[in-house]
């Protein structure tokens, strides 16, 4: 069960990782990636770990639903796709570049006022076009620029300065720093800085996954409801077309889900039930099967992730081989 009281910080300590996925080509283990897994009841109760889920880590934009929270809890009126937007690691389409435009005019300011790191789009077929176009890295595509918005906006509607809305002593950032601490349970580690120069805050992924079961648990109309309802019917707007994070929503009803650089993957269901995991290198390739493999042990119908369970390894074009979960993630299989 959860409790109000905050728990100590996390350890700052290099994670005892697990292996949690193996590359098989032709029969053979061609490269192991380590990491942690952790798995919640509807009680919010550890049902299955592996690895180190207690260790401080930077969940990067996994954290970004926790961060709309808090927004919303200071009053930003957003809902629909723009709220989604505004927890998104987007794409870069035009879609997403309207909606931050649209974020920014709600709040009387412009493109010039967001200070997230200027970038090319994070979707590979949008950055391409993007190149070939000969259009430069810019603010308003780089895949945090509705998050930015809406932190601008929020400043707005508080009376708190936008110029420096990314000083962690920024009152904005103190009342996301808290609803950090109070959706994950315990207080933060560390402070550093995020890729797009918002400040990130260092849990454990134990924290983060019952930040996230809180969110999609949450009670209807409370600024958690409204995110979750927000990024689970405006998936693409939180990621972009063809993102496995927007897939996998589609794929399980009512599933909450958002990923993060360096191999960072979150999901959680209405009835509280949440997984979260961690690759230790930062690959990308395991997240996904790996996160799916945690939804089957947390009770999720097989069928339903079927398509997540790896990509093929090729050999002269040919699949040969494939990304897999180790065993102890099959939920039929005894766990050591």
């Amino acid at each position: 069960m959860y409790s109000n009281a905050l728990a100590d910080a996390p350890a700052v300590r290099e994670p005892l990782h697990a292996p949690v996925a193996h590359l098989l080509r032709g029969g053979v283990v061609e490269g192991i990636h380590y990491g942690s897994v952790v798995v919640l009841g509807a009680d919010g109760r550890v049902e299955f770990q592996l690895g180190d889920i207690e260790a401080a880590f930077y969940p990067r934009s996994a954290l970004k639903p926790v961060q709309a929270v808090a927004m919303v809890r200071a009053g930003l009126p957003l809902e629909g796709e723009l709220l989604s937007l505004a927890a998104a690691s987007h794409s870069g389409e035009e879609r997403h570049i309207a909606g931050a435009l649209r974020i920014l005019d709600m709040a009387g300011l412009s493109e010039g006022d967001l200070r997230n790191t200027p970038d090319m789009p994070y979707g590979p077929e949008v950055r391409d076009a993007w190149i070939r176009a000969g259009r430069k890295p810019s603010r308003l595509v780089q895949n945090c620029s509705g998050k930015h918005a809406a932190m601008l906006y929020t400043c707005r509607l508080n009376g708190w300065s936008p110029e420096d809305y990314l000083d962690p002593g920024h009152p904005l950032q103190k009342a996301v720093a808290e609803i950090v601490e109070d959706l994950t349970g315990q207080r933060i580690a560390r402070v550093t800085v995020d890729g797009c120069g918002a400040p990130l805050f260092s849990v454990s992924l134990h924290g983060l996954a019952r930040a996230a079961a809180r969110i999609a648990a949450a009670a209807p109309g409370t600024p958690e409801a409204r995110v979750a309802d927000a990024m689970r019917s405006h998936a693409e707007m939180a990621s972009g077309a063809g993102r496995d994070v927007a897939e996998l929503m589609a794929a399980v009803p009512g599933l909450l889900a958002k990923d993060g650089f360096e191999g960072v993957q979150v999901a959680a269901l209405p009835d509280g039930r949440a997984v979260a995991v961690k690759i230790a290198d930062g690959a990308d390739r395991a997240r996904i099967p790996v996160a799916a493999a945690a939804l089957a042990r947390a009770g999720v119908d097989p069928e339903l992730l079927g398509a997540f369970a790896g990509e093929a390894l090729l050999g002269g074009g040919v699949p040969v081989g494939s990304v897999r979960p180790v065993r102890a993630l099959d939920p039929v299989a005894v766990t050591p």
